[in-house]
């Protein structure tokens, strides 16, 4: 008994791990159609893209983003109380609540496209896209709740195989219809809007596709799963009804401050810098680049800290129920020491690389770009953690101060933008800056709550001081191969592989030699025991 339960404890990094490897694999398919797209949108292009998907985003989150957290989190919950009938009721409950939500949401953004484009954010030519782009939010509201539905239970693989197929579906489409109406409406006033739609028709298809594999696993799951015997009677649908909602409200305000500074970001931008002289298609080259370009290769690593946050959440769920205080602060332990081992290089990395990287993957050598990456790069370490941080409120029950932090936030952010770009003219640059402070302020005011909440510490040397060491030497050490090799061979794509290829297994031998993770660590981490086989050796 005691063996299976401590396999189940340390199962939630594993399956965390699954999620996160198909959030990589996701963001990287994202990463590698984005490069023709960006070639056929162009940087305009590209700038209207991303405004509407900010728009549509924030639509997402206000209907129905965190209802796979909300409907995880209580699933968990009855499931370990053995209470099945109430677990089978949530999921009911949480379908309603996405249709209904997801529905008017749609409908919101199908009657306001127009308005919203032209008024909030100065920019009419993504009124297009966002229209393409709204039915989206419904079938994303269904498809959460079959994604919360498995995650609650342990299972990620349906959300993990779900998210790939919807990426490759994405990808394909979006390749395609953004070529193809860039061409056939290349006569018209703004052809970069027609070719940004066809981008955004790329997002609705791989939904669609990705809840036809959700329809289809749960189908499976009904009909191979056995009758279980639940532990108390059913609870009425609407007091199942409240308590989802009490929980799904307090994570929907959260995740909305918390992501609506890019939204903000993107408004404040257009109208500043348009009062300034910029034209339309100046704001959005501009946009293009720092959303389309910087803040998609910062985004890749920041995937694994949202994927282990939310497989994270029923874990700590579970653990809470039973009364295991120590069991809850270890998997907080294990879940930031493992992301900041992945964040921090990948930070440094592009540091360091930040030109090469940029000409790499968009043929890109402008040095405003480059720039751009260097400034921002450390933005992945207090993205990853904000997010992990974010994932322990809500787990602990404290929905309620991940609010107010994201908040007291965003006014700072807003204050220290605004000066940026109004009164020190540092346009595209305040941006990155901005997006940085964010995330400082959101890790700070987490880890405090955190702190004073569960009595708990994070672990200094090992978790955030050895990394950090680690990876400034394989940092000095991956810019001095590429030029070394840049100069023999003038290959930038050569010296870019042979540089990240030498640093990855360097950064492996200094965190084995400086003895950042211990034998027991090792294991409870994912392929751990693979990883001691090869030491042994």
């Amino acid at each position: 008994m005691g063996t299976r339960k401590k396999q189940a404890d340390n199962n939630y990094l594993i399956q965390g791990t699954i999620l996160a490897a198909a959030g990589i694999i996701v963001r990287l398919i994202g990463l590698f159609y984005k490069i023709p797209m960006t070639r056929f949108l162009g940087d305009e292009g590209i700038g209207y893209y991303n405004t509407a998907y900010e728009i549509y985003n924030i639509g997402l989150i206000l209907s129905s983003y965190s209802l796979p957290l909300a409907v995880s989190k209580l699933i968990a919950a009855k499931e370990e109380e053995h209470n099945y009938n109430d677990s089978k009721r949530v999921f009911h409950c949480g379908l309603a609540i996405g249709v209904f939500t997801g529905g008017l949401m749609t409908v919101l953004l199908l009657a306001g496209a127009n308005w919203i484009a032209s008024v909030i954010f100065n920019s009419p030519g993504s009124a297009l896209p966002l229209r393409v782009m709204a039915p989206t939010i419904l079938v994303f509201a269904v498809m959460g709740v079959f994604r919360g539905f498995f995650q609650g239970r342990g299972n990620m693989m349906p959300t993990s195989l779900s998210q790939v197929i919807e990426q490759v579906v994405h990808a394909a489409v979006s390749i395609w219809a953004s070529w193809y109406f860039m061409k056939r409406f290349a006569d018209m006033d703004n052809p970069a809007s027609y070719g940004a739609a066809g981008g955004t028709l790329g997002t609705l298809v791989g939904a669609l596709a990705a809840f036809l594999i959700l329809a289809w696993m749960m189908y499976i799951y009904q009909r191979h799963s056995r009758k279980r015997r639940s532990s108390a009677p059913a609870s009425s649908y609407s007091d199942i009804m409240k308590l989802l909602i009490l929980t799904f409200t307090p994570i929907i305000l959260s995740q909305f401050v918390y992501q609506l500074s890019g939204s903000v970001d993107n408004s404040m931008f257009g109208l500043i810098m348009g009062g300034k002289g910029l034209d339309e298609s100046e704001r959005l080259s501009l946009l293009g680049i720092y959303g389309g370009k910087y803040r998609l290769l910062t985004n890749v690593p920041v995937a694994i800290a949202s994927s282990l946050g939310a497989s994270m959440i029923p874990s700590i769920v579970t653990s809470r129920v039973r009364g295991e205080k120590r069991e809850v602060k270890n998997k907080i332990y294990m879940t930031v020491k493992f992301n900041m081992l992945i964040a921090i290089p990948c930070a440094a990395a592009m540091l360091s690389l930040a030109g090469p990287i940029m000409q790499l993957v968009f043929g890109d050598s402008r040095e405003m770009t480059a720039n751009l990456l260097m400034m921002g790069s450390t933005a992945v370490i207090f993205f990853s953690l904000s997010t992990v941080t974010n994932a322990v409120l809500q787990g602990i029950d404290q929905l309620r101060k991940s609010v107010t932090h994201s908040a007291i936030s965003l006014v700072i952010h807003i204050v220290l933008v605004y000066i940026m770009l109004q009164h020190l003219n540092l346009g595209v640059y305040g941006l990155v800056i901005g997006n940085l402070t964010f995330a400082l302020v959101v890790c700070i005011l987490n880890w405090i709550a955190i702190g004073k909440t569960l009595h708990y510490h994070q672990e200094i040397r090992t978790t955030f001081l050895l990394p950090l060491a680690a990876s400034a030497i394989m940092a000095v050490a991956a810019r001095l191969i590429y030029m070394g090799i840049h100069a023999l061979v003038p290959s930038n794509t050569l010296a870019v592989c042979v540089a990240a290829v030498f640093g990855f297994v360097l950064y492996l031998f200094l965190i084995i030699a400086f003895k950042t993770v211990t034998r027991r660590e090792l294991q409870q981490m994912p392929m751990g025991n693979i990883l001691l086989k090869i030491l042994r050796q």
